[in-house]
């Protein structure tokens, strides 16, 4: 039996976009939930593209977005690369979702929290840590929370199963991300023995994509590899032109590339955080 990688495009919304037992069972495992009635026991898939009310202002497309039984809104992504910018993206992203829930008139208490769930396959702090919480809280005395935006960031690489003694399900969830690819030939017993994780674990089967699906997966990987060249040669020009610069012109160099492969803009816009007045001018 062969696998593909669950961090791939293709299958990390083929697992987390069209099944919601696994959507809830991921986020409830994932989130800083911290009573029970807090967790997730239904979910509906929202349009993961978040159009914008007038065409002047920005699009955006994210992997996964959902709201659950009282309408807290769940927004996740997985990103191969870290980039300045891509905290800025999350905050615009989830700001989006949150705002956007509010039409004319209505009150602004019908607001309903925005959770943005980021797993990052690369490592981007200083910390020891691969798990970070934010929150807005405030920092000299009360250290009192203001509801309404949650941002989590998990970097994969750091995670190792012996380190940590949290949810179990966490453990399993993390494991299935960063164990599993097409190196894989037996899964190991403790992953296939919970039902979730058996069930993702199958939708990663070799067999259950067509050709084109998996010519799509291939070229998903290639441009990830280029563009960790890129991001490797910018860096090294990047200690003597400037941090800032050498960033923009790394995000500049994958996109140029991408651009040459037709890749449509938002995708782009995805992989490089680059706007599109800046693509257009390539």
């Amino acid at each position: 039996m062969r696998y593909l990688s669950p961090k791939a495009d293709l299958t990390f919304k083929k697992v987390f976009g069209e099944h919601p037992d696994l959507i809830i069972s991921f986020l409830n495992a994932l989130l800083p939930f911290e009573m029970p009635e807090e967790e997730i026991t239904q979910v509906e898939y929202l349009n993961p593209e978040m159009v914008p009310e007038t065409p002047l202002r920005k699009n955006s497309i994210v992997d996964v977005r959902c709201k659950d039984q009282s309408g807290r809104r769940f927004i996740v992504e997985i990103q191969m690369m870290w980039t300045s910018a891509y905290k800025q993206r999350v905050l615009f992203n989830a700001s989006k979702a949150y705002v956007s829930q509010l039409g004319k008139g209505n009150d602004y208490e019908l607001l309903q929290p925005v959770y943005s769930l980021n797993l990052v396959n690369d490592t981007f702090s200083e910390s020891k840590g691969y798990y970070h919480d934010f929150k807005i809280v405030e920092d000299a005395e009360t250290k009192e929370v203001i509801e309404g935006l949650r941002f989590i960031f998990i970097e994969l690489p750091k995670f190792t199963p012996d380190n940590y003694k949290g949810k179990k399900m966490q453990v399993l969830w993390l494991r299935y991300l960063t164990e599993i690819n097409e190196q894989t030939r037996e899964v190991p017993e403790e992953l296939m023995e919970n039902p979730e994780i058996n069930k993702a674990v199958t939708q990663l089967e070799e067999s259950a994509f067509s050709e084109a699906q998996l010519l799509g997966y291939d070229h998903f990987w290639d441009m990830v590899s280029t563009a960790k060249m890129q991001i490797s040669s910018s860096r090294r020009e990047g200690r003597e032109e400037g941090l800032e610069e050498g960033e923009k012109k790394k995000a500049m160099d994958i996109a140029r590339l991408m651009k040459a492969d037709n890749e449509p803009i938002d995708k782009i816009i995805r992989y490089t955080n680059l706007s599109e007045e800046d693509i257009n001018s390539l």
